[in-house]
């Protein structure tokens, strides 16, 4: 562990100005002593990009609507009216700008200005080129051995970095296991003093209403810093369509990683998640420590799709089961936890029995099913992350919400403003993200943010960007390469033109000659028949 304030370079500013926790630029003492993080746009260099309009620093402003009873505590946790424990103020964008300095665009915008909009699309691995899903695992394995440029984590509480922040305890991490990080940390319990003495009835991003608005940002996020790591800004995250899967097709050498000949709970040597380390996987051992995971790797990485308990999960979703949940009228109902009756979330995400909409206990169905039929590190919460397919289960969940917002088109009313748990009323802020979001401005359809699902495209758009889009991108990539080529082939063909032209008028100046020396040899059979009196002349 170590205290980090790190300046970044102008470059890597304009590059990778921030999305997530905790900013390089405020993770030090005096940040933690002032409370503000409000860094310097290198733009015009003033806070926030002031000077040129793109935000400003404000005060923030949390919600006081009252939570529902699973957590009955207050000021126990730094996580409790985020992001107040740390910082109180922070930079408020202006127009479609956004990022913790607003030296970024929102989602779905680009440009200098941020005033152009542009659609993404996530497609199905299934549908990838070989070439397109190397390239994809590729990315994931870069980000997972690059440091990340902007962000570090919190290594300790808030209580333990001193009143005036004298001690700040931040540490760098690979841009991958940020990620991995945040979804342990917005879902770990609640430190009460003494090892082992914790609350566990507690997760700011699962069992209520913001387990997927709240996903919707964390995908929008990893989806970004690819971009900026690789300068790829095509770049979308594939999703795995899971429907009536009877095993895990993703699991192969070639994808996601086959099943070791020499161990079944491991990675085949032969792909490249073999030799990664899982972090933030022990959670009885922080709870007994009272320390906050600090990325410190903690072995490989573990995965036996197929051999889960087959009491908690007994079969796997099925299309009938996405089309009753995506049916269910209802984002929330009755207590907003996993006890919830017809809930569409609680039904997706697994607490309630897709046939009835009921809350079932002991099982898990839909999205937790999945979780668990990996039986492995993707089947404990706080440490899921670390298995890549937790990024193409997600991004189909997140299209399964979309198909419900579509259907229903939900006023903003209908999600739950006041008494849903701690860290899921409307106006609560996700943990941990910094800018910050509100849970319920983005109960919205992801068009609204720049992005969309190729299966749920019109079969000619589908077409479009299933099958064209992909050899479009690729032109686009190598279009220097592609010109110059031309280039030289029309030079090409202009040579072989002319050696054409000139190798025609040659042989016809050649077959002249011929026919000229061939009419001299035939001179003396016409004078000989006119001698004979075959001249133009009558006998008269």
């Amino acid at each position: 562990m170590r205290s980090l304030c790190v300046s970044v370079p102008l470059l890597l500013q304009l590059l990778g100005s921030g999305l997530c926790q905790f900013p390089r630029l405020c993770a030090n003492s005096e940040g933690l002593r002032t409370k503000e993080c409000c860094p310097l746009w290198e733009g015009d260099r003033s806070a926030c990009g002031a000077l040129s309009g793109r935000g400003f620093c404000s005060e923030v402003e949390v919600s006081d609507e009252p939570n529902g009873p699973q957590y009955p505590l207050n000021g126990i946790d730094d996580r409790e009216r985020w992001p107040l424990a740390f910082f109180n103020r922070t930079c408020r964008c202006a127009g479609n700008y956004g990022g913790f300095n607003c030296g970024e665009c929102r989602f779905g915008y680009w440009g200098p200005a941020c005033a152009e909009y542009r659609e993404s699309v996530r497609r199905n691995i299934r549908t990838l080129s070989s070439t397109e899903q190397q390239k994809f695992i590729s990315y994931l394995n870069l980000a997972k051995n690059t440091v990340s440029r902007d962000y570090v984590i919190s290594t300790a509480t808030r209580a333990e970095m001193g009143e005036d922040g004298e001690n700040p305890m931040f540490s760098d991490i690979n841009t991958y296991d940020l990620f991995v990080w945040m979804h342990y940390y917005v879902s770990r319990d609640v430190f009460l003093g003494g090892a082992g003495n914790v609350w566990r009835d507690i997760d700011f991003a699962h069992e209520s209403a913001a387990f997927l608005p709240w996903h919707r940002i964390f995908l929008l996020h990893w989806e970004n810093e690819i971009r900026k790591l690789t300068g790829d800004f095509n770049f979308t995250i594939p999703y795995w369509d899971w429907r009536d899967a009877q095993a895990c097709d993703v699991c192969t050498d070639a994808l996601m990683g086959g099943r070791s000949p020499f161990d079944p709970d491991r990675i085949s040597p032969a792909s490249v998640f073999s030799s990664w380390k899982v972090i933030c996987t022990q959670p009885e051992e922080y709870n007994n420590r009272e320390a906050l995971c600090n990325a410190t790797g903690e072995g490989p990485l573990l995965r036996n799709p197929g051999n889960h308990d087959p009491g908690r999960v007994t079969r796997l979703p099925s299309t009938a089961d996405v089309e009753f949940v995506v049916g269910l009228t209802e984002y929330e109902t009755g207590p907003m936890d996993r006890f919830a009756n017809l809930s569409f979330r609680n039904t997706l995400e697994g607490f309630a029995d897709p046939e009835t909409g009921m809350a079932v206990q002991g099982q898990s169905t839909m999205h937790n099913a999945m979780h668990l039929f990996m039986n492995g590190s993707m089947s404990s919460v706080q440490g899921s992350a670390n298995d890549p397919i937790f990024l193409l289960h997600h991004s189909f969940i997140d299209s399964v919400f979309e198909r419900w917002l579509r259907l229903h088109q939900p006023p903003r009313t209908h999600y739950p403003r006041a008494n849903a748990p701690i860290g899921h009323n409307d106006g609560y802020y996700m943990v941990p993200f910094l800018p910050l979001y509100r849970n319920g401005d983005y109960f919205l359809s992801n068009k609204a943010l720049g992005y969309e699902y190729a299966y749920l495209l019109d079969p000619g758009q589908r077409f479009v960007q299933e099958i064209l889009t992909p050899y479009l991108q690729q032109a686009q990539q190598i279009w220097q390469w592609l010109l110059g080529a031309g280039v030289l082939g029309a030079l090409f063909a202009s040579v072989v033109a002319a050696l054409i032209v000139t190798v025609l008028r040659r042989w016809k100046r050649s077959q002249r000659r011929k026919r000229a020396s061939s009419y001299g040899e035939r001179q003396p059979l016409l004078q000989s028949s006119s001698e004979e009196g075959s001249s133009y002349q009558t006998p008269l």
